[in-house]
């Protein structure tokens, strides 16, 4: 629903007639999930809120509540080629943990916003809760505009919501004065690097680059009490193999927080196909899903030609909305089951999904890690979490040479002429406007199927400036 939010109801700007008047005001919304926050991104002020509260607002009963303190989280740079928006949002997840934001707004400002498209800025909104904070806003600018033309609003309302936005104050220009908040971080965009975070709980990122020993140093405290076990042989379907400690049982593309990000979605199906290409299949332990946040995600990915190479690994559409993320992964196979409690194996999920809690995916996987789409697909491959390191390793196709996925927008030089890097996922927002491969033969492919989708643009940030504490 946040994401249909977010691509068709957002009006940013209401328009009515009453008594006789015409009014515009900005539009609002709350919502029974806590991911209401997502349509934040487009400028639009909106937070979760309970059932009780819900009802009321539809019945035309005001939410009364305490006037919040505005955090402003200042952005500036741009995103390296190589990290995505589920990288820059663990990043401010952790740091604004840290801080402290529960029960106060944040606003994000600053220069860096004009190179955020709103399917990255979407995805900081979506995760405010994460954050801590009632809600995670973004301005009304050009990039707002941009994302309504190309979601189809009406041309005439748009250039309302602009002449609306200028005249109220709430228009974000380059350069412009900061606001006054009741606090204020900044960050970079250039220090982003590419992570995940786990194995319980969203704020702990750990960089892809430590990714290996902090795994290693997690396991060995998850098995410091068991005796015995760790590892099982089980046979499923005639086919006979090993599950151990770091086996991950669960890889699914989930959550509307990253698949309604178009730039990843791609650069998942595109390391689908590669894969597939170079012989690497599922491992039979693993259980794989698909749960796009709308339809629109399915339309393009079909438009584009890659649904079929995604399915190729396992990732069959399962629904729309949330499943894995909310723990509706569904049960594991009845011999899996019994070879992980029987063992006690200490089994891994990996998600595209915004929560990681112990017991929250599946009651028999104890560590979960989320990271964004693309790093899904490899981490099945393998399935053992252990392989993970900043280029994955991931598996031996067959012609002998290594799979490997890069974390960087430009190809890499290896000593050996078998490693060779077989997708770049350079179609990010940061990216051009079409998504990029490294062929085996380590020359660079452009995919111009995508080409529509890179066009996707960016949000806004409300402009709320707080009375200074006294």
């Amino acid at each position: 629903m946040h994401q249909v939010n977010l691509e068709y109801l957002g009006r940013v700007v209401f328009d009515i007639e009453k008594d006789g008047e015409r009014l515009l005001y900005p539009d609002t919304l709350v919502g029974t999930d806590s991911h209401t926050t997502m349509i934040n991104g487009l400028g639009i002020l909106g937070w979760g809120v309970g059932g009780i509260e819900a009802e009321a607002a539809m019945l035309g009963q005001p939410i009364t509540m305490l006037i919040p303190q505005v955090v402003g989280f200042k952005l500036t740079g741009t995103l390296k080629e190589g990290t995505t928006a589920t990288d820059l949002v663990l990043t401010v997840t952790e740091m604004l943990r840290k801080r402290g934001v529960v029960g106060k707004f944040v606003e994000f400002f600053g220069d860096g916003l004009g190179q955020l498209p709103l399917a990255d800025r979407a995805t900081l909104g979506n995760m405010s809760p994460e954050f801590g904070s009632t809600c995670a806003m973004f301005p009304i600018d050009d990039e707002t505009l941009r994302y309504l033309k190309l979601s189809g609003r009406d041309p005439e309302h748009i250039s309302l919501i602009e002449a609306y936005a200028r005249e109220q104050g709430m228009w974000r220009e380059d350069g412009e004065p900061d606001a006054l908040y009741s606090d204020q971080l900044e960050l970079d965009l250039s220090t982003v690097e590419p992570s995940l975070a786990g194995p319980k709980r969203p704020q702990d990122r750990i960089p892809l680059s430590r990714a290996d020993s902090d795994f290693r140093d997690h396991l060995k405290q998850a098995v410091a009490d068991r005796d015995s076990g760790g590892s099982a042989e089980v046979t499923v379907d005639g086919e006979t193999f090993e599950i151990r400690d770091g086996a991950v049982l669960i890889a699914a593309i989930t959550s509307c927080t990253n698949t309604s990000n178009p730039a990843v979605m791609l650069a998942s199906a595109l390391l689908a196909r590669n894969a597939a290409a170079r012989g690497l299949r599922t491992k039979p332990w693993v259980k794989t899903s698909l749960a796009p946040g709308s339809k629109v995600v399915t339309d393009y990915l079909e438009k584009a030609g890659l649904m079929d190479d995604l399915a190729a690994l396992g990732f069959y559409t399962v629904g729309y909305g949330c499943t894995t993320c909310i723990g509706n992964s569904g049960p594991l196979k009845p011999e899996i089951e019994k070879a992980v409690q029987d063992a006690k194996i200490i089994g891994c999920s990996v998600l595209s999904g915004n929560r990681n809690f112990e017991g929250r995916i599946h009651p028999l996987v104890q560590m979960n890690f989320s990271r964004h789409r693309h790093w899904s697909s490899p981490t099945r491959l393998p399935a053992v979490l252990k392989s993970t390191c900043s280029t994955i390793h991931s598996a031996t196709t067959r012609t002998a040479s290594r799979f490997t996925c890069a974390t960087s927008g430009r190809p890499q030089r290896k000593s050996s002429t078998r490693l060779l890097p077989i997708l770049i996922p350079a179609c990010s927002p940061r990216a051009t406007t079409v998504c990029s491969m490294v062929t085996a033969t380590g020359t660079v492919s452009t995919c111009r199927k995508a080409k529509y989708i890179r066009g996707i643009p960016t949000l806004p940030t409300s402009r709320i400036r707080p009375t200074p504490r006294a």
